[in-house]
Order: C-alpha cells, then sequence, then structure tokens
C-alpha cells in the first residue's frame, strides 16, 4: 500500500475483532489512518489497480457528486482500506483518475463495500462505462438480517446509512454531520465541486466510507449461508438496476450461481424480480403525481396484493 503525497489528514477506522467489545464511538491511536487527497493514479496502492487471485481485497466504497446519476457529475470517489483513506478528486484527476479505477471497480478479487449501490453505479456505467461488480451493499444486507431473525418490515423500507451508523448492533452512533451536509446541499447543490476541498467535505467524504469495512464484518458474522448467497444476487441486480440497455446487460457479469451446498440441502430460490420503469427525461413528475399521489397509489395497490396472496398461503 503506497501513496506518494502527504496525507491532508488523519482519521480512526474502527477495527473488528470477532468476539469483540461492540464499537462504541471511540477511537484509539492504534486506529489512527491518513486520508489521501487523490489526484493521479500512481498515488493509489498497487493491488488495487492491479487486483489478482493472490492479494484479494475488500474496501469500503462510495461516491459524491451533484445529482448523482446518468446525468449528474461524478465529483469525488471514496476508497476505504483498512490502514488509510483515499479521496480521489474526479474534478482535478478528470476522467483518467476514474478509467484507472475500472479494472478494481470491475473486478471479482475485490470486494467493494457500498451503502445503496444504485446510483452510484449509474453514474460510473453511463459516464465512465465502467460496470460496477462484486459489491455487499450494507443497505441489501441489513434487511436480508432483520428478515433472517423474523423482523418484519415493510417492502418499501430501505435504512438509510444514518439510522444504520446508529444502530447499536453496528455501531450506534450519531452522524450529524451529514444532516448539515443535506441542509447545505439543498441550500447549495454544487457543493462537491468547490476546491480545495473544505474540512467538512473531506470529513463527510472520509465518515461515509471508514466504518464500512466494520460494518461488513459484523454483518457478516450474522448471515447463514443461503442469505449470502440472496446478498451475493441482490447486489448484483441492484448494481444493474439503473443502467438500463438494449442488450439486456448481456455484457455485464453472469448473476452468482447457487452454491453447491445450498442444492444438496434441497433449497429452492424464489425468483428474484427487479422491475425497472425508464423514465423519459422530465416526465419524472408525472409518474410521482401530484403530491406523490401516483407513487401512494402503486404502494398502496402492492400491499393489497401482498394480503391477497397471504389468504392462499
Amino acid at each position: 500500500m503506497a501513496a506518494d503525497s502527504p496525507p491532508l489528514l488523519r482519521t480512526h477506522i474502527p477495527r473488528y475483532t470477532p468476539g469483540g467489545a461492540p464499537f462504541d464511538g471511540t477511537s484509539s491511536e492504534d486506529h489512527s489512518a491518513p486520508i489521501h487527497i487523490v489526484k493521479h493514479a500512481s498515488q493509489l496502492p498497487y493491488e488495487f489497480l492491479n487486483p489478482s487471485a493472490e492479494s484479494q481485497l475488500v474496501i469500503g466504497l462510495d461516491c459524491e457528486g451533484i445529482d448523482l446519476c446518468r446525468d449528474g457529475s461524478l465529483c469525488v470517489i471514496q476508497l476505504a482500506f483498512p490502514d488509510a483513506l483515499y479521496l480521489l478528486d474526479a474534478i482535478e484527476g478528470g476522467e483518467s483518475l476514474v478509467l484507472a479505477c475500472k479494472s478494481a471497480l470491475e473486478s471479482s478479487y475485490i470486494t467493494k463495500i457500498i451503502h445503496d449501490c444504485k446510483r452510484d453505479s449509474e453514474a460510473l456505467y453511463f459516464q465512465y462505462g465502467i460496470k460496477l461488480h462484486n459489491v455487499v451493499d450494507t443497505q441489501i444486507a441489513y434487511s436480508l438480517i432483520e428478515e433472517q431473525e423474523g423482523r418484519k418490515r415493510p417492502l418499501d423500507y430501505y435504512i438509510s446509512f444514518v439510522n444504520l451508523l446508529a444502530d447499536p448492533r453496528y455501531c450506534g452512533i450519531s452522524y450529524q454531520e451529514k444532516e448539515e451536509v443535506r441542509i447545505l446541499l439543498r441550500k447549495d447543490p454544487n457543493f462537491w465541486t468547490y476546491r480545495p476541498m473544505s474540512g467538512m467535505m473531506i470529513r463527510t467524504a472520509s465518515d461515509d466510507v471508514r466504518f464500512l469495512l466494520y460494518i461488513y464484518h459484523k454483518m457478516m458474522e450474522k448471515l447463514n449461508r443461503r442469505f449470502m448467497w440472496h446478498l451475493a444476487v441482490r447486489g448484483c441486480l441492484y448494481c444493474r438496476c439503473f443502467c438500463i440497455s438494449d442488450n439486456n446487460h448481456a455484457d455485464w457479469p453472469s448473476l452468482p450461481p447457487l452454491p453447491d451446498s445450498l442444492v444438496a440441502e434441497g433449497f429452492e430460490p424464489p425468483e428474484e424480480i427487479l422491475s425497472v420503469l425508464d423514465v423519459p427525461p422530465g416526465k419524472m413528475g408525472l409518474v410521482i403525481g401530484k403530491g406523490g399521489s401516483s407513487i401512494l397509489s402503486i404502494k398502496e395497490s402492492c400491499k393489497n396484493f401482498n394480503r391477497w396472496l397471504q389468504g392462499f398461503s
């Protein structure tokens, strides 16, 4: 692992210890890690730029930008390693810096831990031709753990990263600055474009990824083999759900097959259905409806259909 430029700041990355005490938000100097502002690919770790079976990695990943999607501007890519954070400046580093990450972001040898991958994947695909692969989405993992442990959640419930951090089973800490940044973004959508990056930008970008590896390990100790397979499949589906193409994702990696051990147990997986509505530019308001009436009507119809199905079970 190497970065030639001196780090601007340091932060603390919580370390996971199997069977260890829960993370309580405090840090020790042993967990101190540098934050590197990256403007050139040469500042990134060799193992990241050159994925291989011999040097497999697990890293945290997030992206920041303006209205991040197929058309919005990607401004920062955050990478969390166990011993350092890398904030990739996509504005000053440009397209060449982002494309230098293509092999890593598409590699099966690098597991990317991310919370809600959909829009980040969409931006990477349409703007840079990057097909995000081999992700563990903590938003999906949270829902699967809830299901595995018998806690019923509404079908349309997706936990936010702030609420995930606040859950004492994973971190149990407050992330107030995230809400402050949301308020700033509503006032000034160009927040992530300003250079040099402010202290708040660096702190927020770092906080969005520095806990991901810890949360990942906490989640992996909870999930059984069946739900681990569901996590892998849904991660693949969520990465491509907004990346609509004419070839029906033929150029994307195949979905993970059902493990032989589950086949031997006679497990028959339910069909995973991902429905995507391709809305023309400027027409989203028609889909949402006045005061969200159309969306609310669709949600209520789905609930009624589920209740009807349950009557036959």
